[in-house]
């Protein structure tokens, strides 16, 4: 059945709920009300920790930008003087070999180092270690149709294939990102990442696939080396990510984050499962400006778009903005769209969450949240 409703306001009336991530059945009712249903029920300690982030999660305890390669790996040859065609610098040229089987790591971060400022194509199809990558900034890798980027078999619970942290005017084009969950060997843990971005700026991701991590396609957070610097201005196009295990994307703090039209499918293994997760680690977190345009979720364990602002709370007041514009759910098990977890505990956050248009399977859900909290609004919302 499909129902057409006008503009919806949505508040949690009186009582907060002790429920962490049970997501609730909300109906959009024939006569156009949105209709909030709420449910008590006991916490379990086990489960309640489940969640995107939690003290030492997002990038782990430890990065393993400092991991050897592995054994047997050979260390790439020397790079020959770059070629340049029409301006722009060949992989090859800095002995990676995109042969499917080499180890190309230490090659492709020479390639990355010695491009700076000039555009590097990727040709072939690499494999590296779990230590994965870092872009400098003014970086430009650009990826040719067919290249692609592929983990090694590995065993760690946390690795970025591609690292943006701290950098400025980053350009991404068509990287092709395969975290190779099947090849890890670990058996718990959900940080890995393909594209990593902690307090960059300025950066822009053009037709990025991310399939088959052991955390999130793409994760964005603060810096993890420079107190209250977080990622601002950063542009992703038409993101697909599939098969990966914890969200198709995480944003846990940043100003100025648009997406369009990405489409997270097939996630699930971990929670959340979530296509895109809107999730601060605690109160130095900002939700400034986030634009999600025409967004696609489908098959997504833990819901396609999940807010939850369990820990946002604190000294510092916050105001949000958040805009969420056609989203289309095409069917997933924990429900098209869930706003959850926040109390406020005296603290003030202010602001709203909007999503207008929206194309949904299952109706939304809100749940578990402090009514003097940002305002979240549904117009013209559909359900079928």
């Amino acid at each position: 059945m499909t129902n057409n409703t006008p503009a919806a306001r949505l508040l949690v009336t009186d009582t907060q709920l002790s429920v962490r991530r049970k997501f609730l059945t909300s109906l959009l009712a024939g006569s156009g009300a949105l209709v909030l249903a709420a449910c008590g029920g006991s916490s379990d300690p086990a489960k309640i920790d489940a969640v995107a982030n939690r003290g030492q999660r997002g990038r782990g305890a430890s990065s393993p930008s400092g991991a050897s390669s592995p054994t047997g790996a050979s260390a790439p040859a020397a790079a020959s003087t770059p070629s340049n065609n029409d301006g722009v610098l060949l992989d090859t040229s800095f002995g990676v070999k995109g042969d499917g089987t080499t180890n190309d790591r230490v090659a492709l971060q020479r390639a990355i180092d010695g491009s700076i400022g000039q555009i590097l194509l990727i040709t072939g199809k690499s494999r590296i270690d779990a230590a994965g990558l870092d872009l400098r900034t003014n970086s430009h890798v650009r990826f040719a149709s067919g290249a692609s980027i592929k983990l090694l078999p590995h065993n760690t619970d946390t690795y970025e294939i591609l690292r943006l942290a701290d950098v400025n005017n980053v350009t991404l084009e068509s990287p092709y990102l395969d975290g190779s969950k099947e090849l890890n060997s670990a058996k718990s843990g959900e940080w890995g990442m393909g594209i990593s971005i902690n307090g960059a700026t300025n950066c822009t991701i053009t037709s990025p696939t991310t399939i088959n991590c052991w955390g999130d396609g793409i994760y964005i957070n603060n810096s993890d080396r420079q107190s209250n610097v977080y990622s601002t201005n950063i542009t992703v196009n038409s993101h697909h990510a599939n098969g990966c295990r914890r969200q198709g994307v995480s944003i846990i703090s940043g100003s100025g984050i648009t997406f369009n039209t990405p489409l997270w499918e097939n996630i699930g293994g971990t929670q959340p499962g979530c296509g895109l997760d809107i999730e601060p680690n605690d109160n130095t977190a900002v939700f400034e400006n986030i634009r999600i345009v025409s967004p696609t979720t489908n098959n997504c364990a833990g819901g396609g778009i999940l807010v939850y602002f369990g820990f946002l709370p604190g000294p510092v007041n916050k105001t949000v903005s958040i805009s969420i514009t056609g989203h289309t759910d095409t069917g997933s098990p924990g429900g098209s769209f869930n706003v959850q977890g926040l109390h406020l505990n005296g603290y003030v956050v202010g602001g709203s969450i909007t999503s207008a248009n929206p194309v949904w399977k299952r109706a939304m859900s809100l749940e578990d949240w402090d009514k003097g909290g940002p305002t979240v609004t549904v117009t013209s919302a559909r359900i079928g």
